[in-house]
């Protein structure tokens, strides 16, 4: 019993040490993060693309582009600013992880710390998959703008392109783009933050669906019949309602 209760102690002073010495050594010594300027610009980068490539008109468009820029915010903050996520499982990972640098930028990529991978991150698996959502994110996000874009402007309803695949291309657009960085860079935060925004973006496509169905009638209802919300048909689709 003694020798348990001094093996927890001294686990217990290991932990603290570790996370003082993070806490003390962060501002002063490392160049990795801290650099919230750098946290600016990426957020503002990545935000101003997604704008970009949505112009946002009614309120729905800003609710959904807001809550994509917060988890833009939460991520890029903890990237280059201050990595609260490492703070707070230092301890936990300095065990899991011998040897970690937890002052290193590349241990942010926590997926392939707790595998085990060697190399640059930035080339492993899990980068692959990121930059493999987030870009056909972006591009996913660009064709529907411009098919819902003209629909608007013609005041008819968007079924050619991707809307003729799923029902709501822009909020799986962000969806994959916010996937992507998880897959990158998870955060506590963000990995809170994203069940909730995809139940959001679900939401808003329901009162879109209501506004649409109010707007079109029946030829709504004959595409809503025949496309899926959210995720393809591996199947061709039927022929669209004409409109």
């Amino acid at each position: 019993m003694r020798t348990k209760n001094l093996l927890q102690k001294t686990n217990k002073r290991t932990k603290e040490a570790v996370i003082r010495k993070f806490s003390t050594t962060i501002p002063t010594t490392s160049s990795s993060y801290g650099l919230w300027p750098l946290v600016i610009i990426a957020s503002l980068f990545v935000i101003g693309l997604a704008w970009s490539l949505t112009k946002p008109k009614t309120r729905l468009d800003w609710s959904s582009l807001g809550a994509f820029s917060a988890f833009i915010v939460a991520l890029f903050a903890e990237m280059y600013g201050f990595p609260l996520t490492i703070y707070l499982l230092s301890g936990w990972l300095s065990e899991k992880v011998p040897g970690i640098d937890l002052f290193a930028h590349n241990s942010g990529h926590l997926f392939e710390d707790l595998l085990g991978w060697g190399g640059d991150p930035h080339f492993g698996p899990f980068h692959i998959v990121s930059y493999i959502l987030i870009g056909y994110g972006f591009i996913l996000l660009a064709n529907a703008w411009k098919i819902l874009y003209a629909a608007q402007k013609e005041h008819r309803l968007a079924v050619i392109g991707p809307y003729a695949k799923i029902r709501h291309p822009q909020y799986v657009a962000f969806t994959l783009i916010m996937l992507g960085f998880l897959f990158q860079w998870p955060t506590l935060l963000t990995v809170l933050m994203f069940p909730i925004l995809v139940f959001m973006y679900v939401r808003l496509a329901h009162r879109e669906e209501r506004d649409a169905k109010q707007a079109f009638g029946e030829v709504w209802n004959a595409y809503a019949r025949i496309t899926p919300a959210f995720f393809p048909k591996l199947a061709p689709s039927p022929r669209q309602p004409h409109v």
